[in-house]
């Protein structure tokens, strides 16, 4: 008995001094290869070979200590856990020379075809976006036309300064971190700070979890999205803070096409030929949970891109200060379908400056932004469980019959308030982007919920109500040309709107109230 004791503690002594090897193996810190913190120091190199030989050597961990360590683009590889301690700070180069490669300029993290690769750890990847952004001019583009608004020629004038933003640059680093064709992709715990464009791209990936990370960046930068699914599938996002300058969480049917803030999506078209991924086609198999969002924009966006979007579930959300609460828009040639909204509290209002939205809560529109490309169909989305206050109302936007069908609106409760910017912003419905600049931003009055050119709208438990002082008000519920319209348990505040008429109905066909 006694030599089986010592032959036992024998083989668990070895054992455990095996881990400890492999462990030790296994783990890169980046100043073994030449990282030095709190100088300004640029690593690249150091951070780049650190994550070669870990890849090298079968997979490990890139471990970043804590200090404050400049970079430049750095590429992951197979296996490699990038992970940074409490206190790290992996941030973005000042000097754009420091993103440039033969493809174009690129972001700060990018990874092509790999498979099992991670970010994880208490510290901070700082993409030192603000530094490339002229806090004094104002970002303005061509997408609409003034003289359609209510408040024509004074329409966003920036007479009053900058306020809200967005603010202009003349170049900067593409998205912060750029995942494409990835496999079996997992991002948690890291805080991620001043993106100088969208946060993430999680593109043309399969297996990806998103777990209690922060992303926090400057509300004033145009395009400074959070987490962007293009085309991706089997996504998992729960337990995140997201504030940022335009939409929160999206997820779209876009594929290689992509360039936003100067990253040259060329690089992607290369290299996603001979990379792995996602083989379907569809973004699709994506949920979303327990999330706190703020947006200058959307808090949740899906639509666009020529690749159709299905099986979605948000649950659990809370979306404050933000320009639109749930946004869904058929723009291109990609369907919607099967998108679940559920157990959510949405808080909008009008935003000054060149921001998408216009205070409402949840919107949904299907319209062309290309007069060659027929627009695909928006169908089956479901709302449920959902209280929203908001400077606009609820909108299902369809510019053709059919092109929107079974929307489904389940205990909702919105409250029309009015705020700072309700006379000089207010009273238009936003549908950019459009083939047609007329349809861009234009007059519309406001109803609680307003609906036209849909197929099959059923309405449940809808409460809606408005202060007093709220402008541009029309009806409670506005519906055109709807057929199959079912209304149940729809209250509201009737004095409040026009001639205390609080449904109306213009062209519905089919119609069933209870």
């Amino acid at each position: 008995m006694v030599k089986i004791s010592v032959l036992f503690k024998g083989i668990v002594l070895a054992g455990l001094f095996h881990s400890l090897l492999v462990a030790k193996t296994s783990l890169f810190n980046i100043e073994d290869f030449g990282a030095v913190p709190d100088n300004g120091i640029v690593c690249t190199k150091a951070i780049q070979s650190a994550i070669s030989q870990c890849h090298l050597k079968g997979g490990g961990t890139v471990f970043i200590p804590a200090g404050e360590f400049i970079s430049g683009t750095i590429f992951l590889e197979h296996n490699v856990n990038l992970h940074l301690a409490a206190g790290a700070v992996l941030k973005g180069s000042p000097n754009l020379d420091d993103y440039l490669d033969q493809n174009g300029r690129f972001g700060l993290i990018r990874a092509w075809g790999k498979r099992n690769i991670s970010i994880t750890g208490q510290g901070e990847i700082n993409g030192n976006g603000t530094i490339f952004f002229d806090p004094e001019k104002p970002h303005l583009g061509p997408d609409f036309d003034r003289q359609y608004t209510r408040q024509g020629e004074k329409y966003m004038t920036f007479e009053n300064g900058i306020q809200d933003g967005p603010i202009a640059y003349e170049a900067r680093p593409g998205m912060l971190v750029v995942l494409l064709r990835c496999e079996d992709v997992t991002i948690q715990d890291v805080t991620f700070r001043d993106s100088p464009s969208w946060t993430f791209r999680i593109g043309d990936c399969d297996g990806v979890i998103v777990h209690g990370i922060n992303i926090t960046n400057n509300l004033l930068i145009p395009n400074s999205d959070g987490i962007h699914c293009t085309t991706s599938r089997n996504v998992r996002i729960s337990d995140c803070d997201i504030r940022c300058g335009d939409d929160a969480i999206i997820v779209t049917g876009f594929g290689d096409e992509i360039t936003v803030g100067g990253d040259d999506s060329r690089s992607d078209i290369q290299y996603s030929r001979r990379a792995v991924g996602n083989k379907t086609g569809y973004a699709e198999n994506i949920v979303v949970t327990n999330c706190t969002l703020q947006s200058r924009s959307s808090g949740i966006r899906v639509g666009y891109g020529n690749n159709s979007i299905r099986f979605c579930v948000f649950s659990n959300l809370v979306i404050y200060e933000s320009n639109r609460g749930l946004g869904i828009f058929a723009r291109d040639a990609g369907s919607i379908e099967n998108i679940l909204f559920s157990n959510i509290t949405i808080q909008t209002r009008l935003h000054t400056g060149h921001w998408w939205g216009n205070g409402e809560p949840i919107h949904l529109s299907a319209i062309a932004q290309n007069k060659t490309i027929p627009v695909g169909s928006i169908v089956n989305v479901r709302f449920k469980n959902i209280i929203a206050q908001g400077e606009s109302g609820m909108v299902v936007y369809g510019e053709k019959p059919d092109i929107i069908q079974d929307v489904t609106f389940d205990d909702i409760q919105l409250e029309l308030v009015q705020g700072d910017h309700s006379q000089t912003y207010g009273g238009n419905f936003d549908l950019r982007p459009v083939a047609d600049v007329q349809d861009a931003i234009f007059e519309h009055d406001v109803a609680g919920l307003y609906a036209q050119n849909v197929t099959g709208l059923s309405l449940s438990n809808i409460k809606i109500t408005a202060k007093k002082s709220t402008p541009f008000l029309s009806y409670g519920l506005e519906c055109h040309d709807i057929n199959r319209l079912f209304m149940k348990n729809i209250t509201g505040d009737t004095a409040r709107f026009r001639r205390g008429e609080f449904i109306h109905l213009v062209d519905c066909a089919n119609v069933t109230r209870e």
